[in-house]
């Protein structure tokens, strides 16, 4: 995967002339297709990075995705600050102490020397947790169901483009319920969205699944997630949701009174995906040209090439004229008159991944068409181009764009299928591992002690479980009985 930069001192944004190839180099390569597509810069802060406008109208299209989503599930936005006092976030031990490591900390303002440090949240359990306790007094203050789009910062040794960086942008939903089978049910429903966003909207196929012990997150009684497949044979967890019981309730007071007049305390939730799910859009349908762009989440749908040589005031006319009559049917299309070779133009586009080229010339003109080209396909495909009348297009371009988005999570769920690979006797498991052979698939024990065994072994650990199939009995890994069926992966 990309290196990592220097601890010391930020880098530079290189200028990059050549891609090298997907397959010979995923690191290089993806650090080539994030900075030659215009989707980040490298900041002068070591670790963190520019969203350019073309990435962030990735963002903004998953942002809108989630956000439709949340809020027909009842949910609403809010926005609660980005420092915590130390008083406040020492109160939960178990959380702090599994984000200890991470926390950047204020301790001055201006020329004051701060009485207590502040930490930058690198999540916000604490301090909307102090403000339910504030605004829940009896169970008709319940449920809470708020969501907040927000930048967290967590002090990274090693940071990526769009997959691990000091700040990142994320959306994290906290909620709060009168009873355990309610957060348990918020918990369930908000893994399902993400997983129809990953798939349906990014086109990346997922498995879902609760975390192991080792992996939960710090404070939760139970944390599931999605994990997908990189094509390097790593995981990468694209989405999280976490059970928190009545700890965090208990530790921040959010008390309230039940409908039999007890004083009891909420369960509550917590929720998050984050641009890590750009990284692996890129990562799973880019190819050697750059990127492949899922039609639902590309900042442009399609785009006019006019090809023009010399004067030609009629190509031109008439590719503004189809340029205003797309945008007026609701397409995110661009029309590139640039002074620019077709080709060059060509190969722009393709980098950037959008989904449909229209090219548009005198001849095209004549005979009343033009040629559509699909970024999803190969070059010289069956079916990459295709010859569509003028008049035609506005009608034919939501068919093609609804092909494309298929076709893509098509090519990345046959590559999960072809790399999910059950192990059935120890040293084919532990090869596996090692070898970064994909989601390695078995009975397991679902002991901790276990779990670290195999990471220390192969650097890989449990990416998420589910239940136990019938007629197995043995941890394939150790030998134990086997209480449920894990996937095993190193990951990002």
């Amino acid at each position: 995967m990309p290196q990592p930069e220097t601890l010391d001192q930020p880098e530079k944004t290189p200028l990059v002339k050549e891609v090298p190839p997907k397959s010979k180099d995923l690191s290089a390569w993806y650090n080539a297709i994030c900075y030659k597509a215009e989707l980040v810069s490298l900041a002068p802060v070591r670790g963190c990075m520019v969203l350019r406008p073309y990435g962030y109208g990735l963002w903004e299209r998953l942002q809108a995705a989630l956000d439709e989503r949340f809020k027909a599930t009842g949910h609403e936005n809010a926005y609660f600050p980005l420092l915590i006092p130390e008083s406040l976030l020492t109160r939960e031990a178990e959380h702090v102490e599994g984000f200890a490591p991470e926390v950047a900390w204020v301790t001055q303002g201006g020329n004051e020397v701060l009485a207590e440090r502040l930490a930058i949240r690198p999540t916000s359990e604490v301090i909307i947790g102090t403000m339910y306790a504030e605004w829940v007094h009896s169970y008709r203050d319940l449920p809470i169901l708020i969501n907040q789009w927000a930048n967290v910062m967590r002090w990274e040794k090693r940071t990526r483009p769009f997959l691990r960086s000091l700040e990142f942008l994320w959306q994290e939903g906290h909620t709060a319920h009168a009873t355990e089978a309610e957060a348990s049910e918020e918990v369930a429903r908000m893994l399902e969205v993400y997983a129809d966003v990953a798939e349906n909207v990014a086109g990346v196929p997922v498995y879902k699944g609760e975390k192991s012990s080792s992996e939960r997150f710090a404070g939760a009684t139970h944390t599931y997630s999605i994990e997908a497949l990189m094509p390097d044979g790593r995981a990468l967890q694209a989405g999280t949701s976490h059970e928190l019981g009545q700890n965090f309730a208990k530790a921040y007071g959010i008390e309230f009174s039940a409908e039999d007049q007890t004083l009891q305390y909420a369960w509550t939730t917590s929720w998050g995906m984050s641009w890590r799910m750009i990284g692996a859009l890129i990562m799973v349908h880019g190819d050697d040209r750059g990127l492949r762009l899922p039609p639902k989440l590309a900042p442009l749908e399609a785009v006019i090439v006019p090809i023009v040589k010399g004067p030609s005031e009629d190509v031109t006319a008439a590719a503004r004229e189809l340029y205003a009559t797309l945008k007026r049917a609701g397409l995110r299309v661009k029309l590139d008159e640039r002074d620019e070779r077709p080709g060059f133009k060509f190969a722009d586009w393709e980098m950037r991944g959008v989904p449909l080229r229209i090219e548009l010339g005198a001849n095209d003109l004549a005979a009343g068409t033009v040629t559509i080209v699909r970024r999803d396909r190969e070059r010289g495909e069956e079916g990459a181009k295709t010859s569509v009348p003028l008049a035609d297009v506005g009608k034919v371009l939501p068919e093609l764009l609804a092909a494309v988005g298929h076709s893509l999570f098509a090519q990345a769920k046959d590559f999960l299928a072809a790399h999910t690979l059950p192990a059935t006797e120890r040293e084919q498991f532990l090869r596996l591992c090692r070898d970064r052979a994909g989601m390695i698939d078995i009975p397991w024990c679902n002991r901790p002690e276990c779990e670290a065994a195999v990471k220390a072994e192969t650097r890989a650990n449990t990416r998420n479980l589910r239940p136990l199939e019938g007629g197995e009995t043995l941890c394939v890994a150790c030998g134990e009985p086997a209480v449920v069926r894990a996937y095993f992966a190193q990951s990002y």
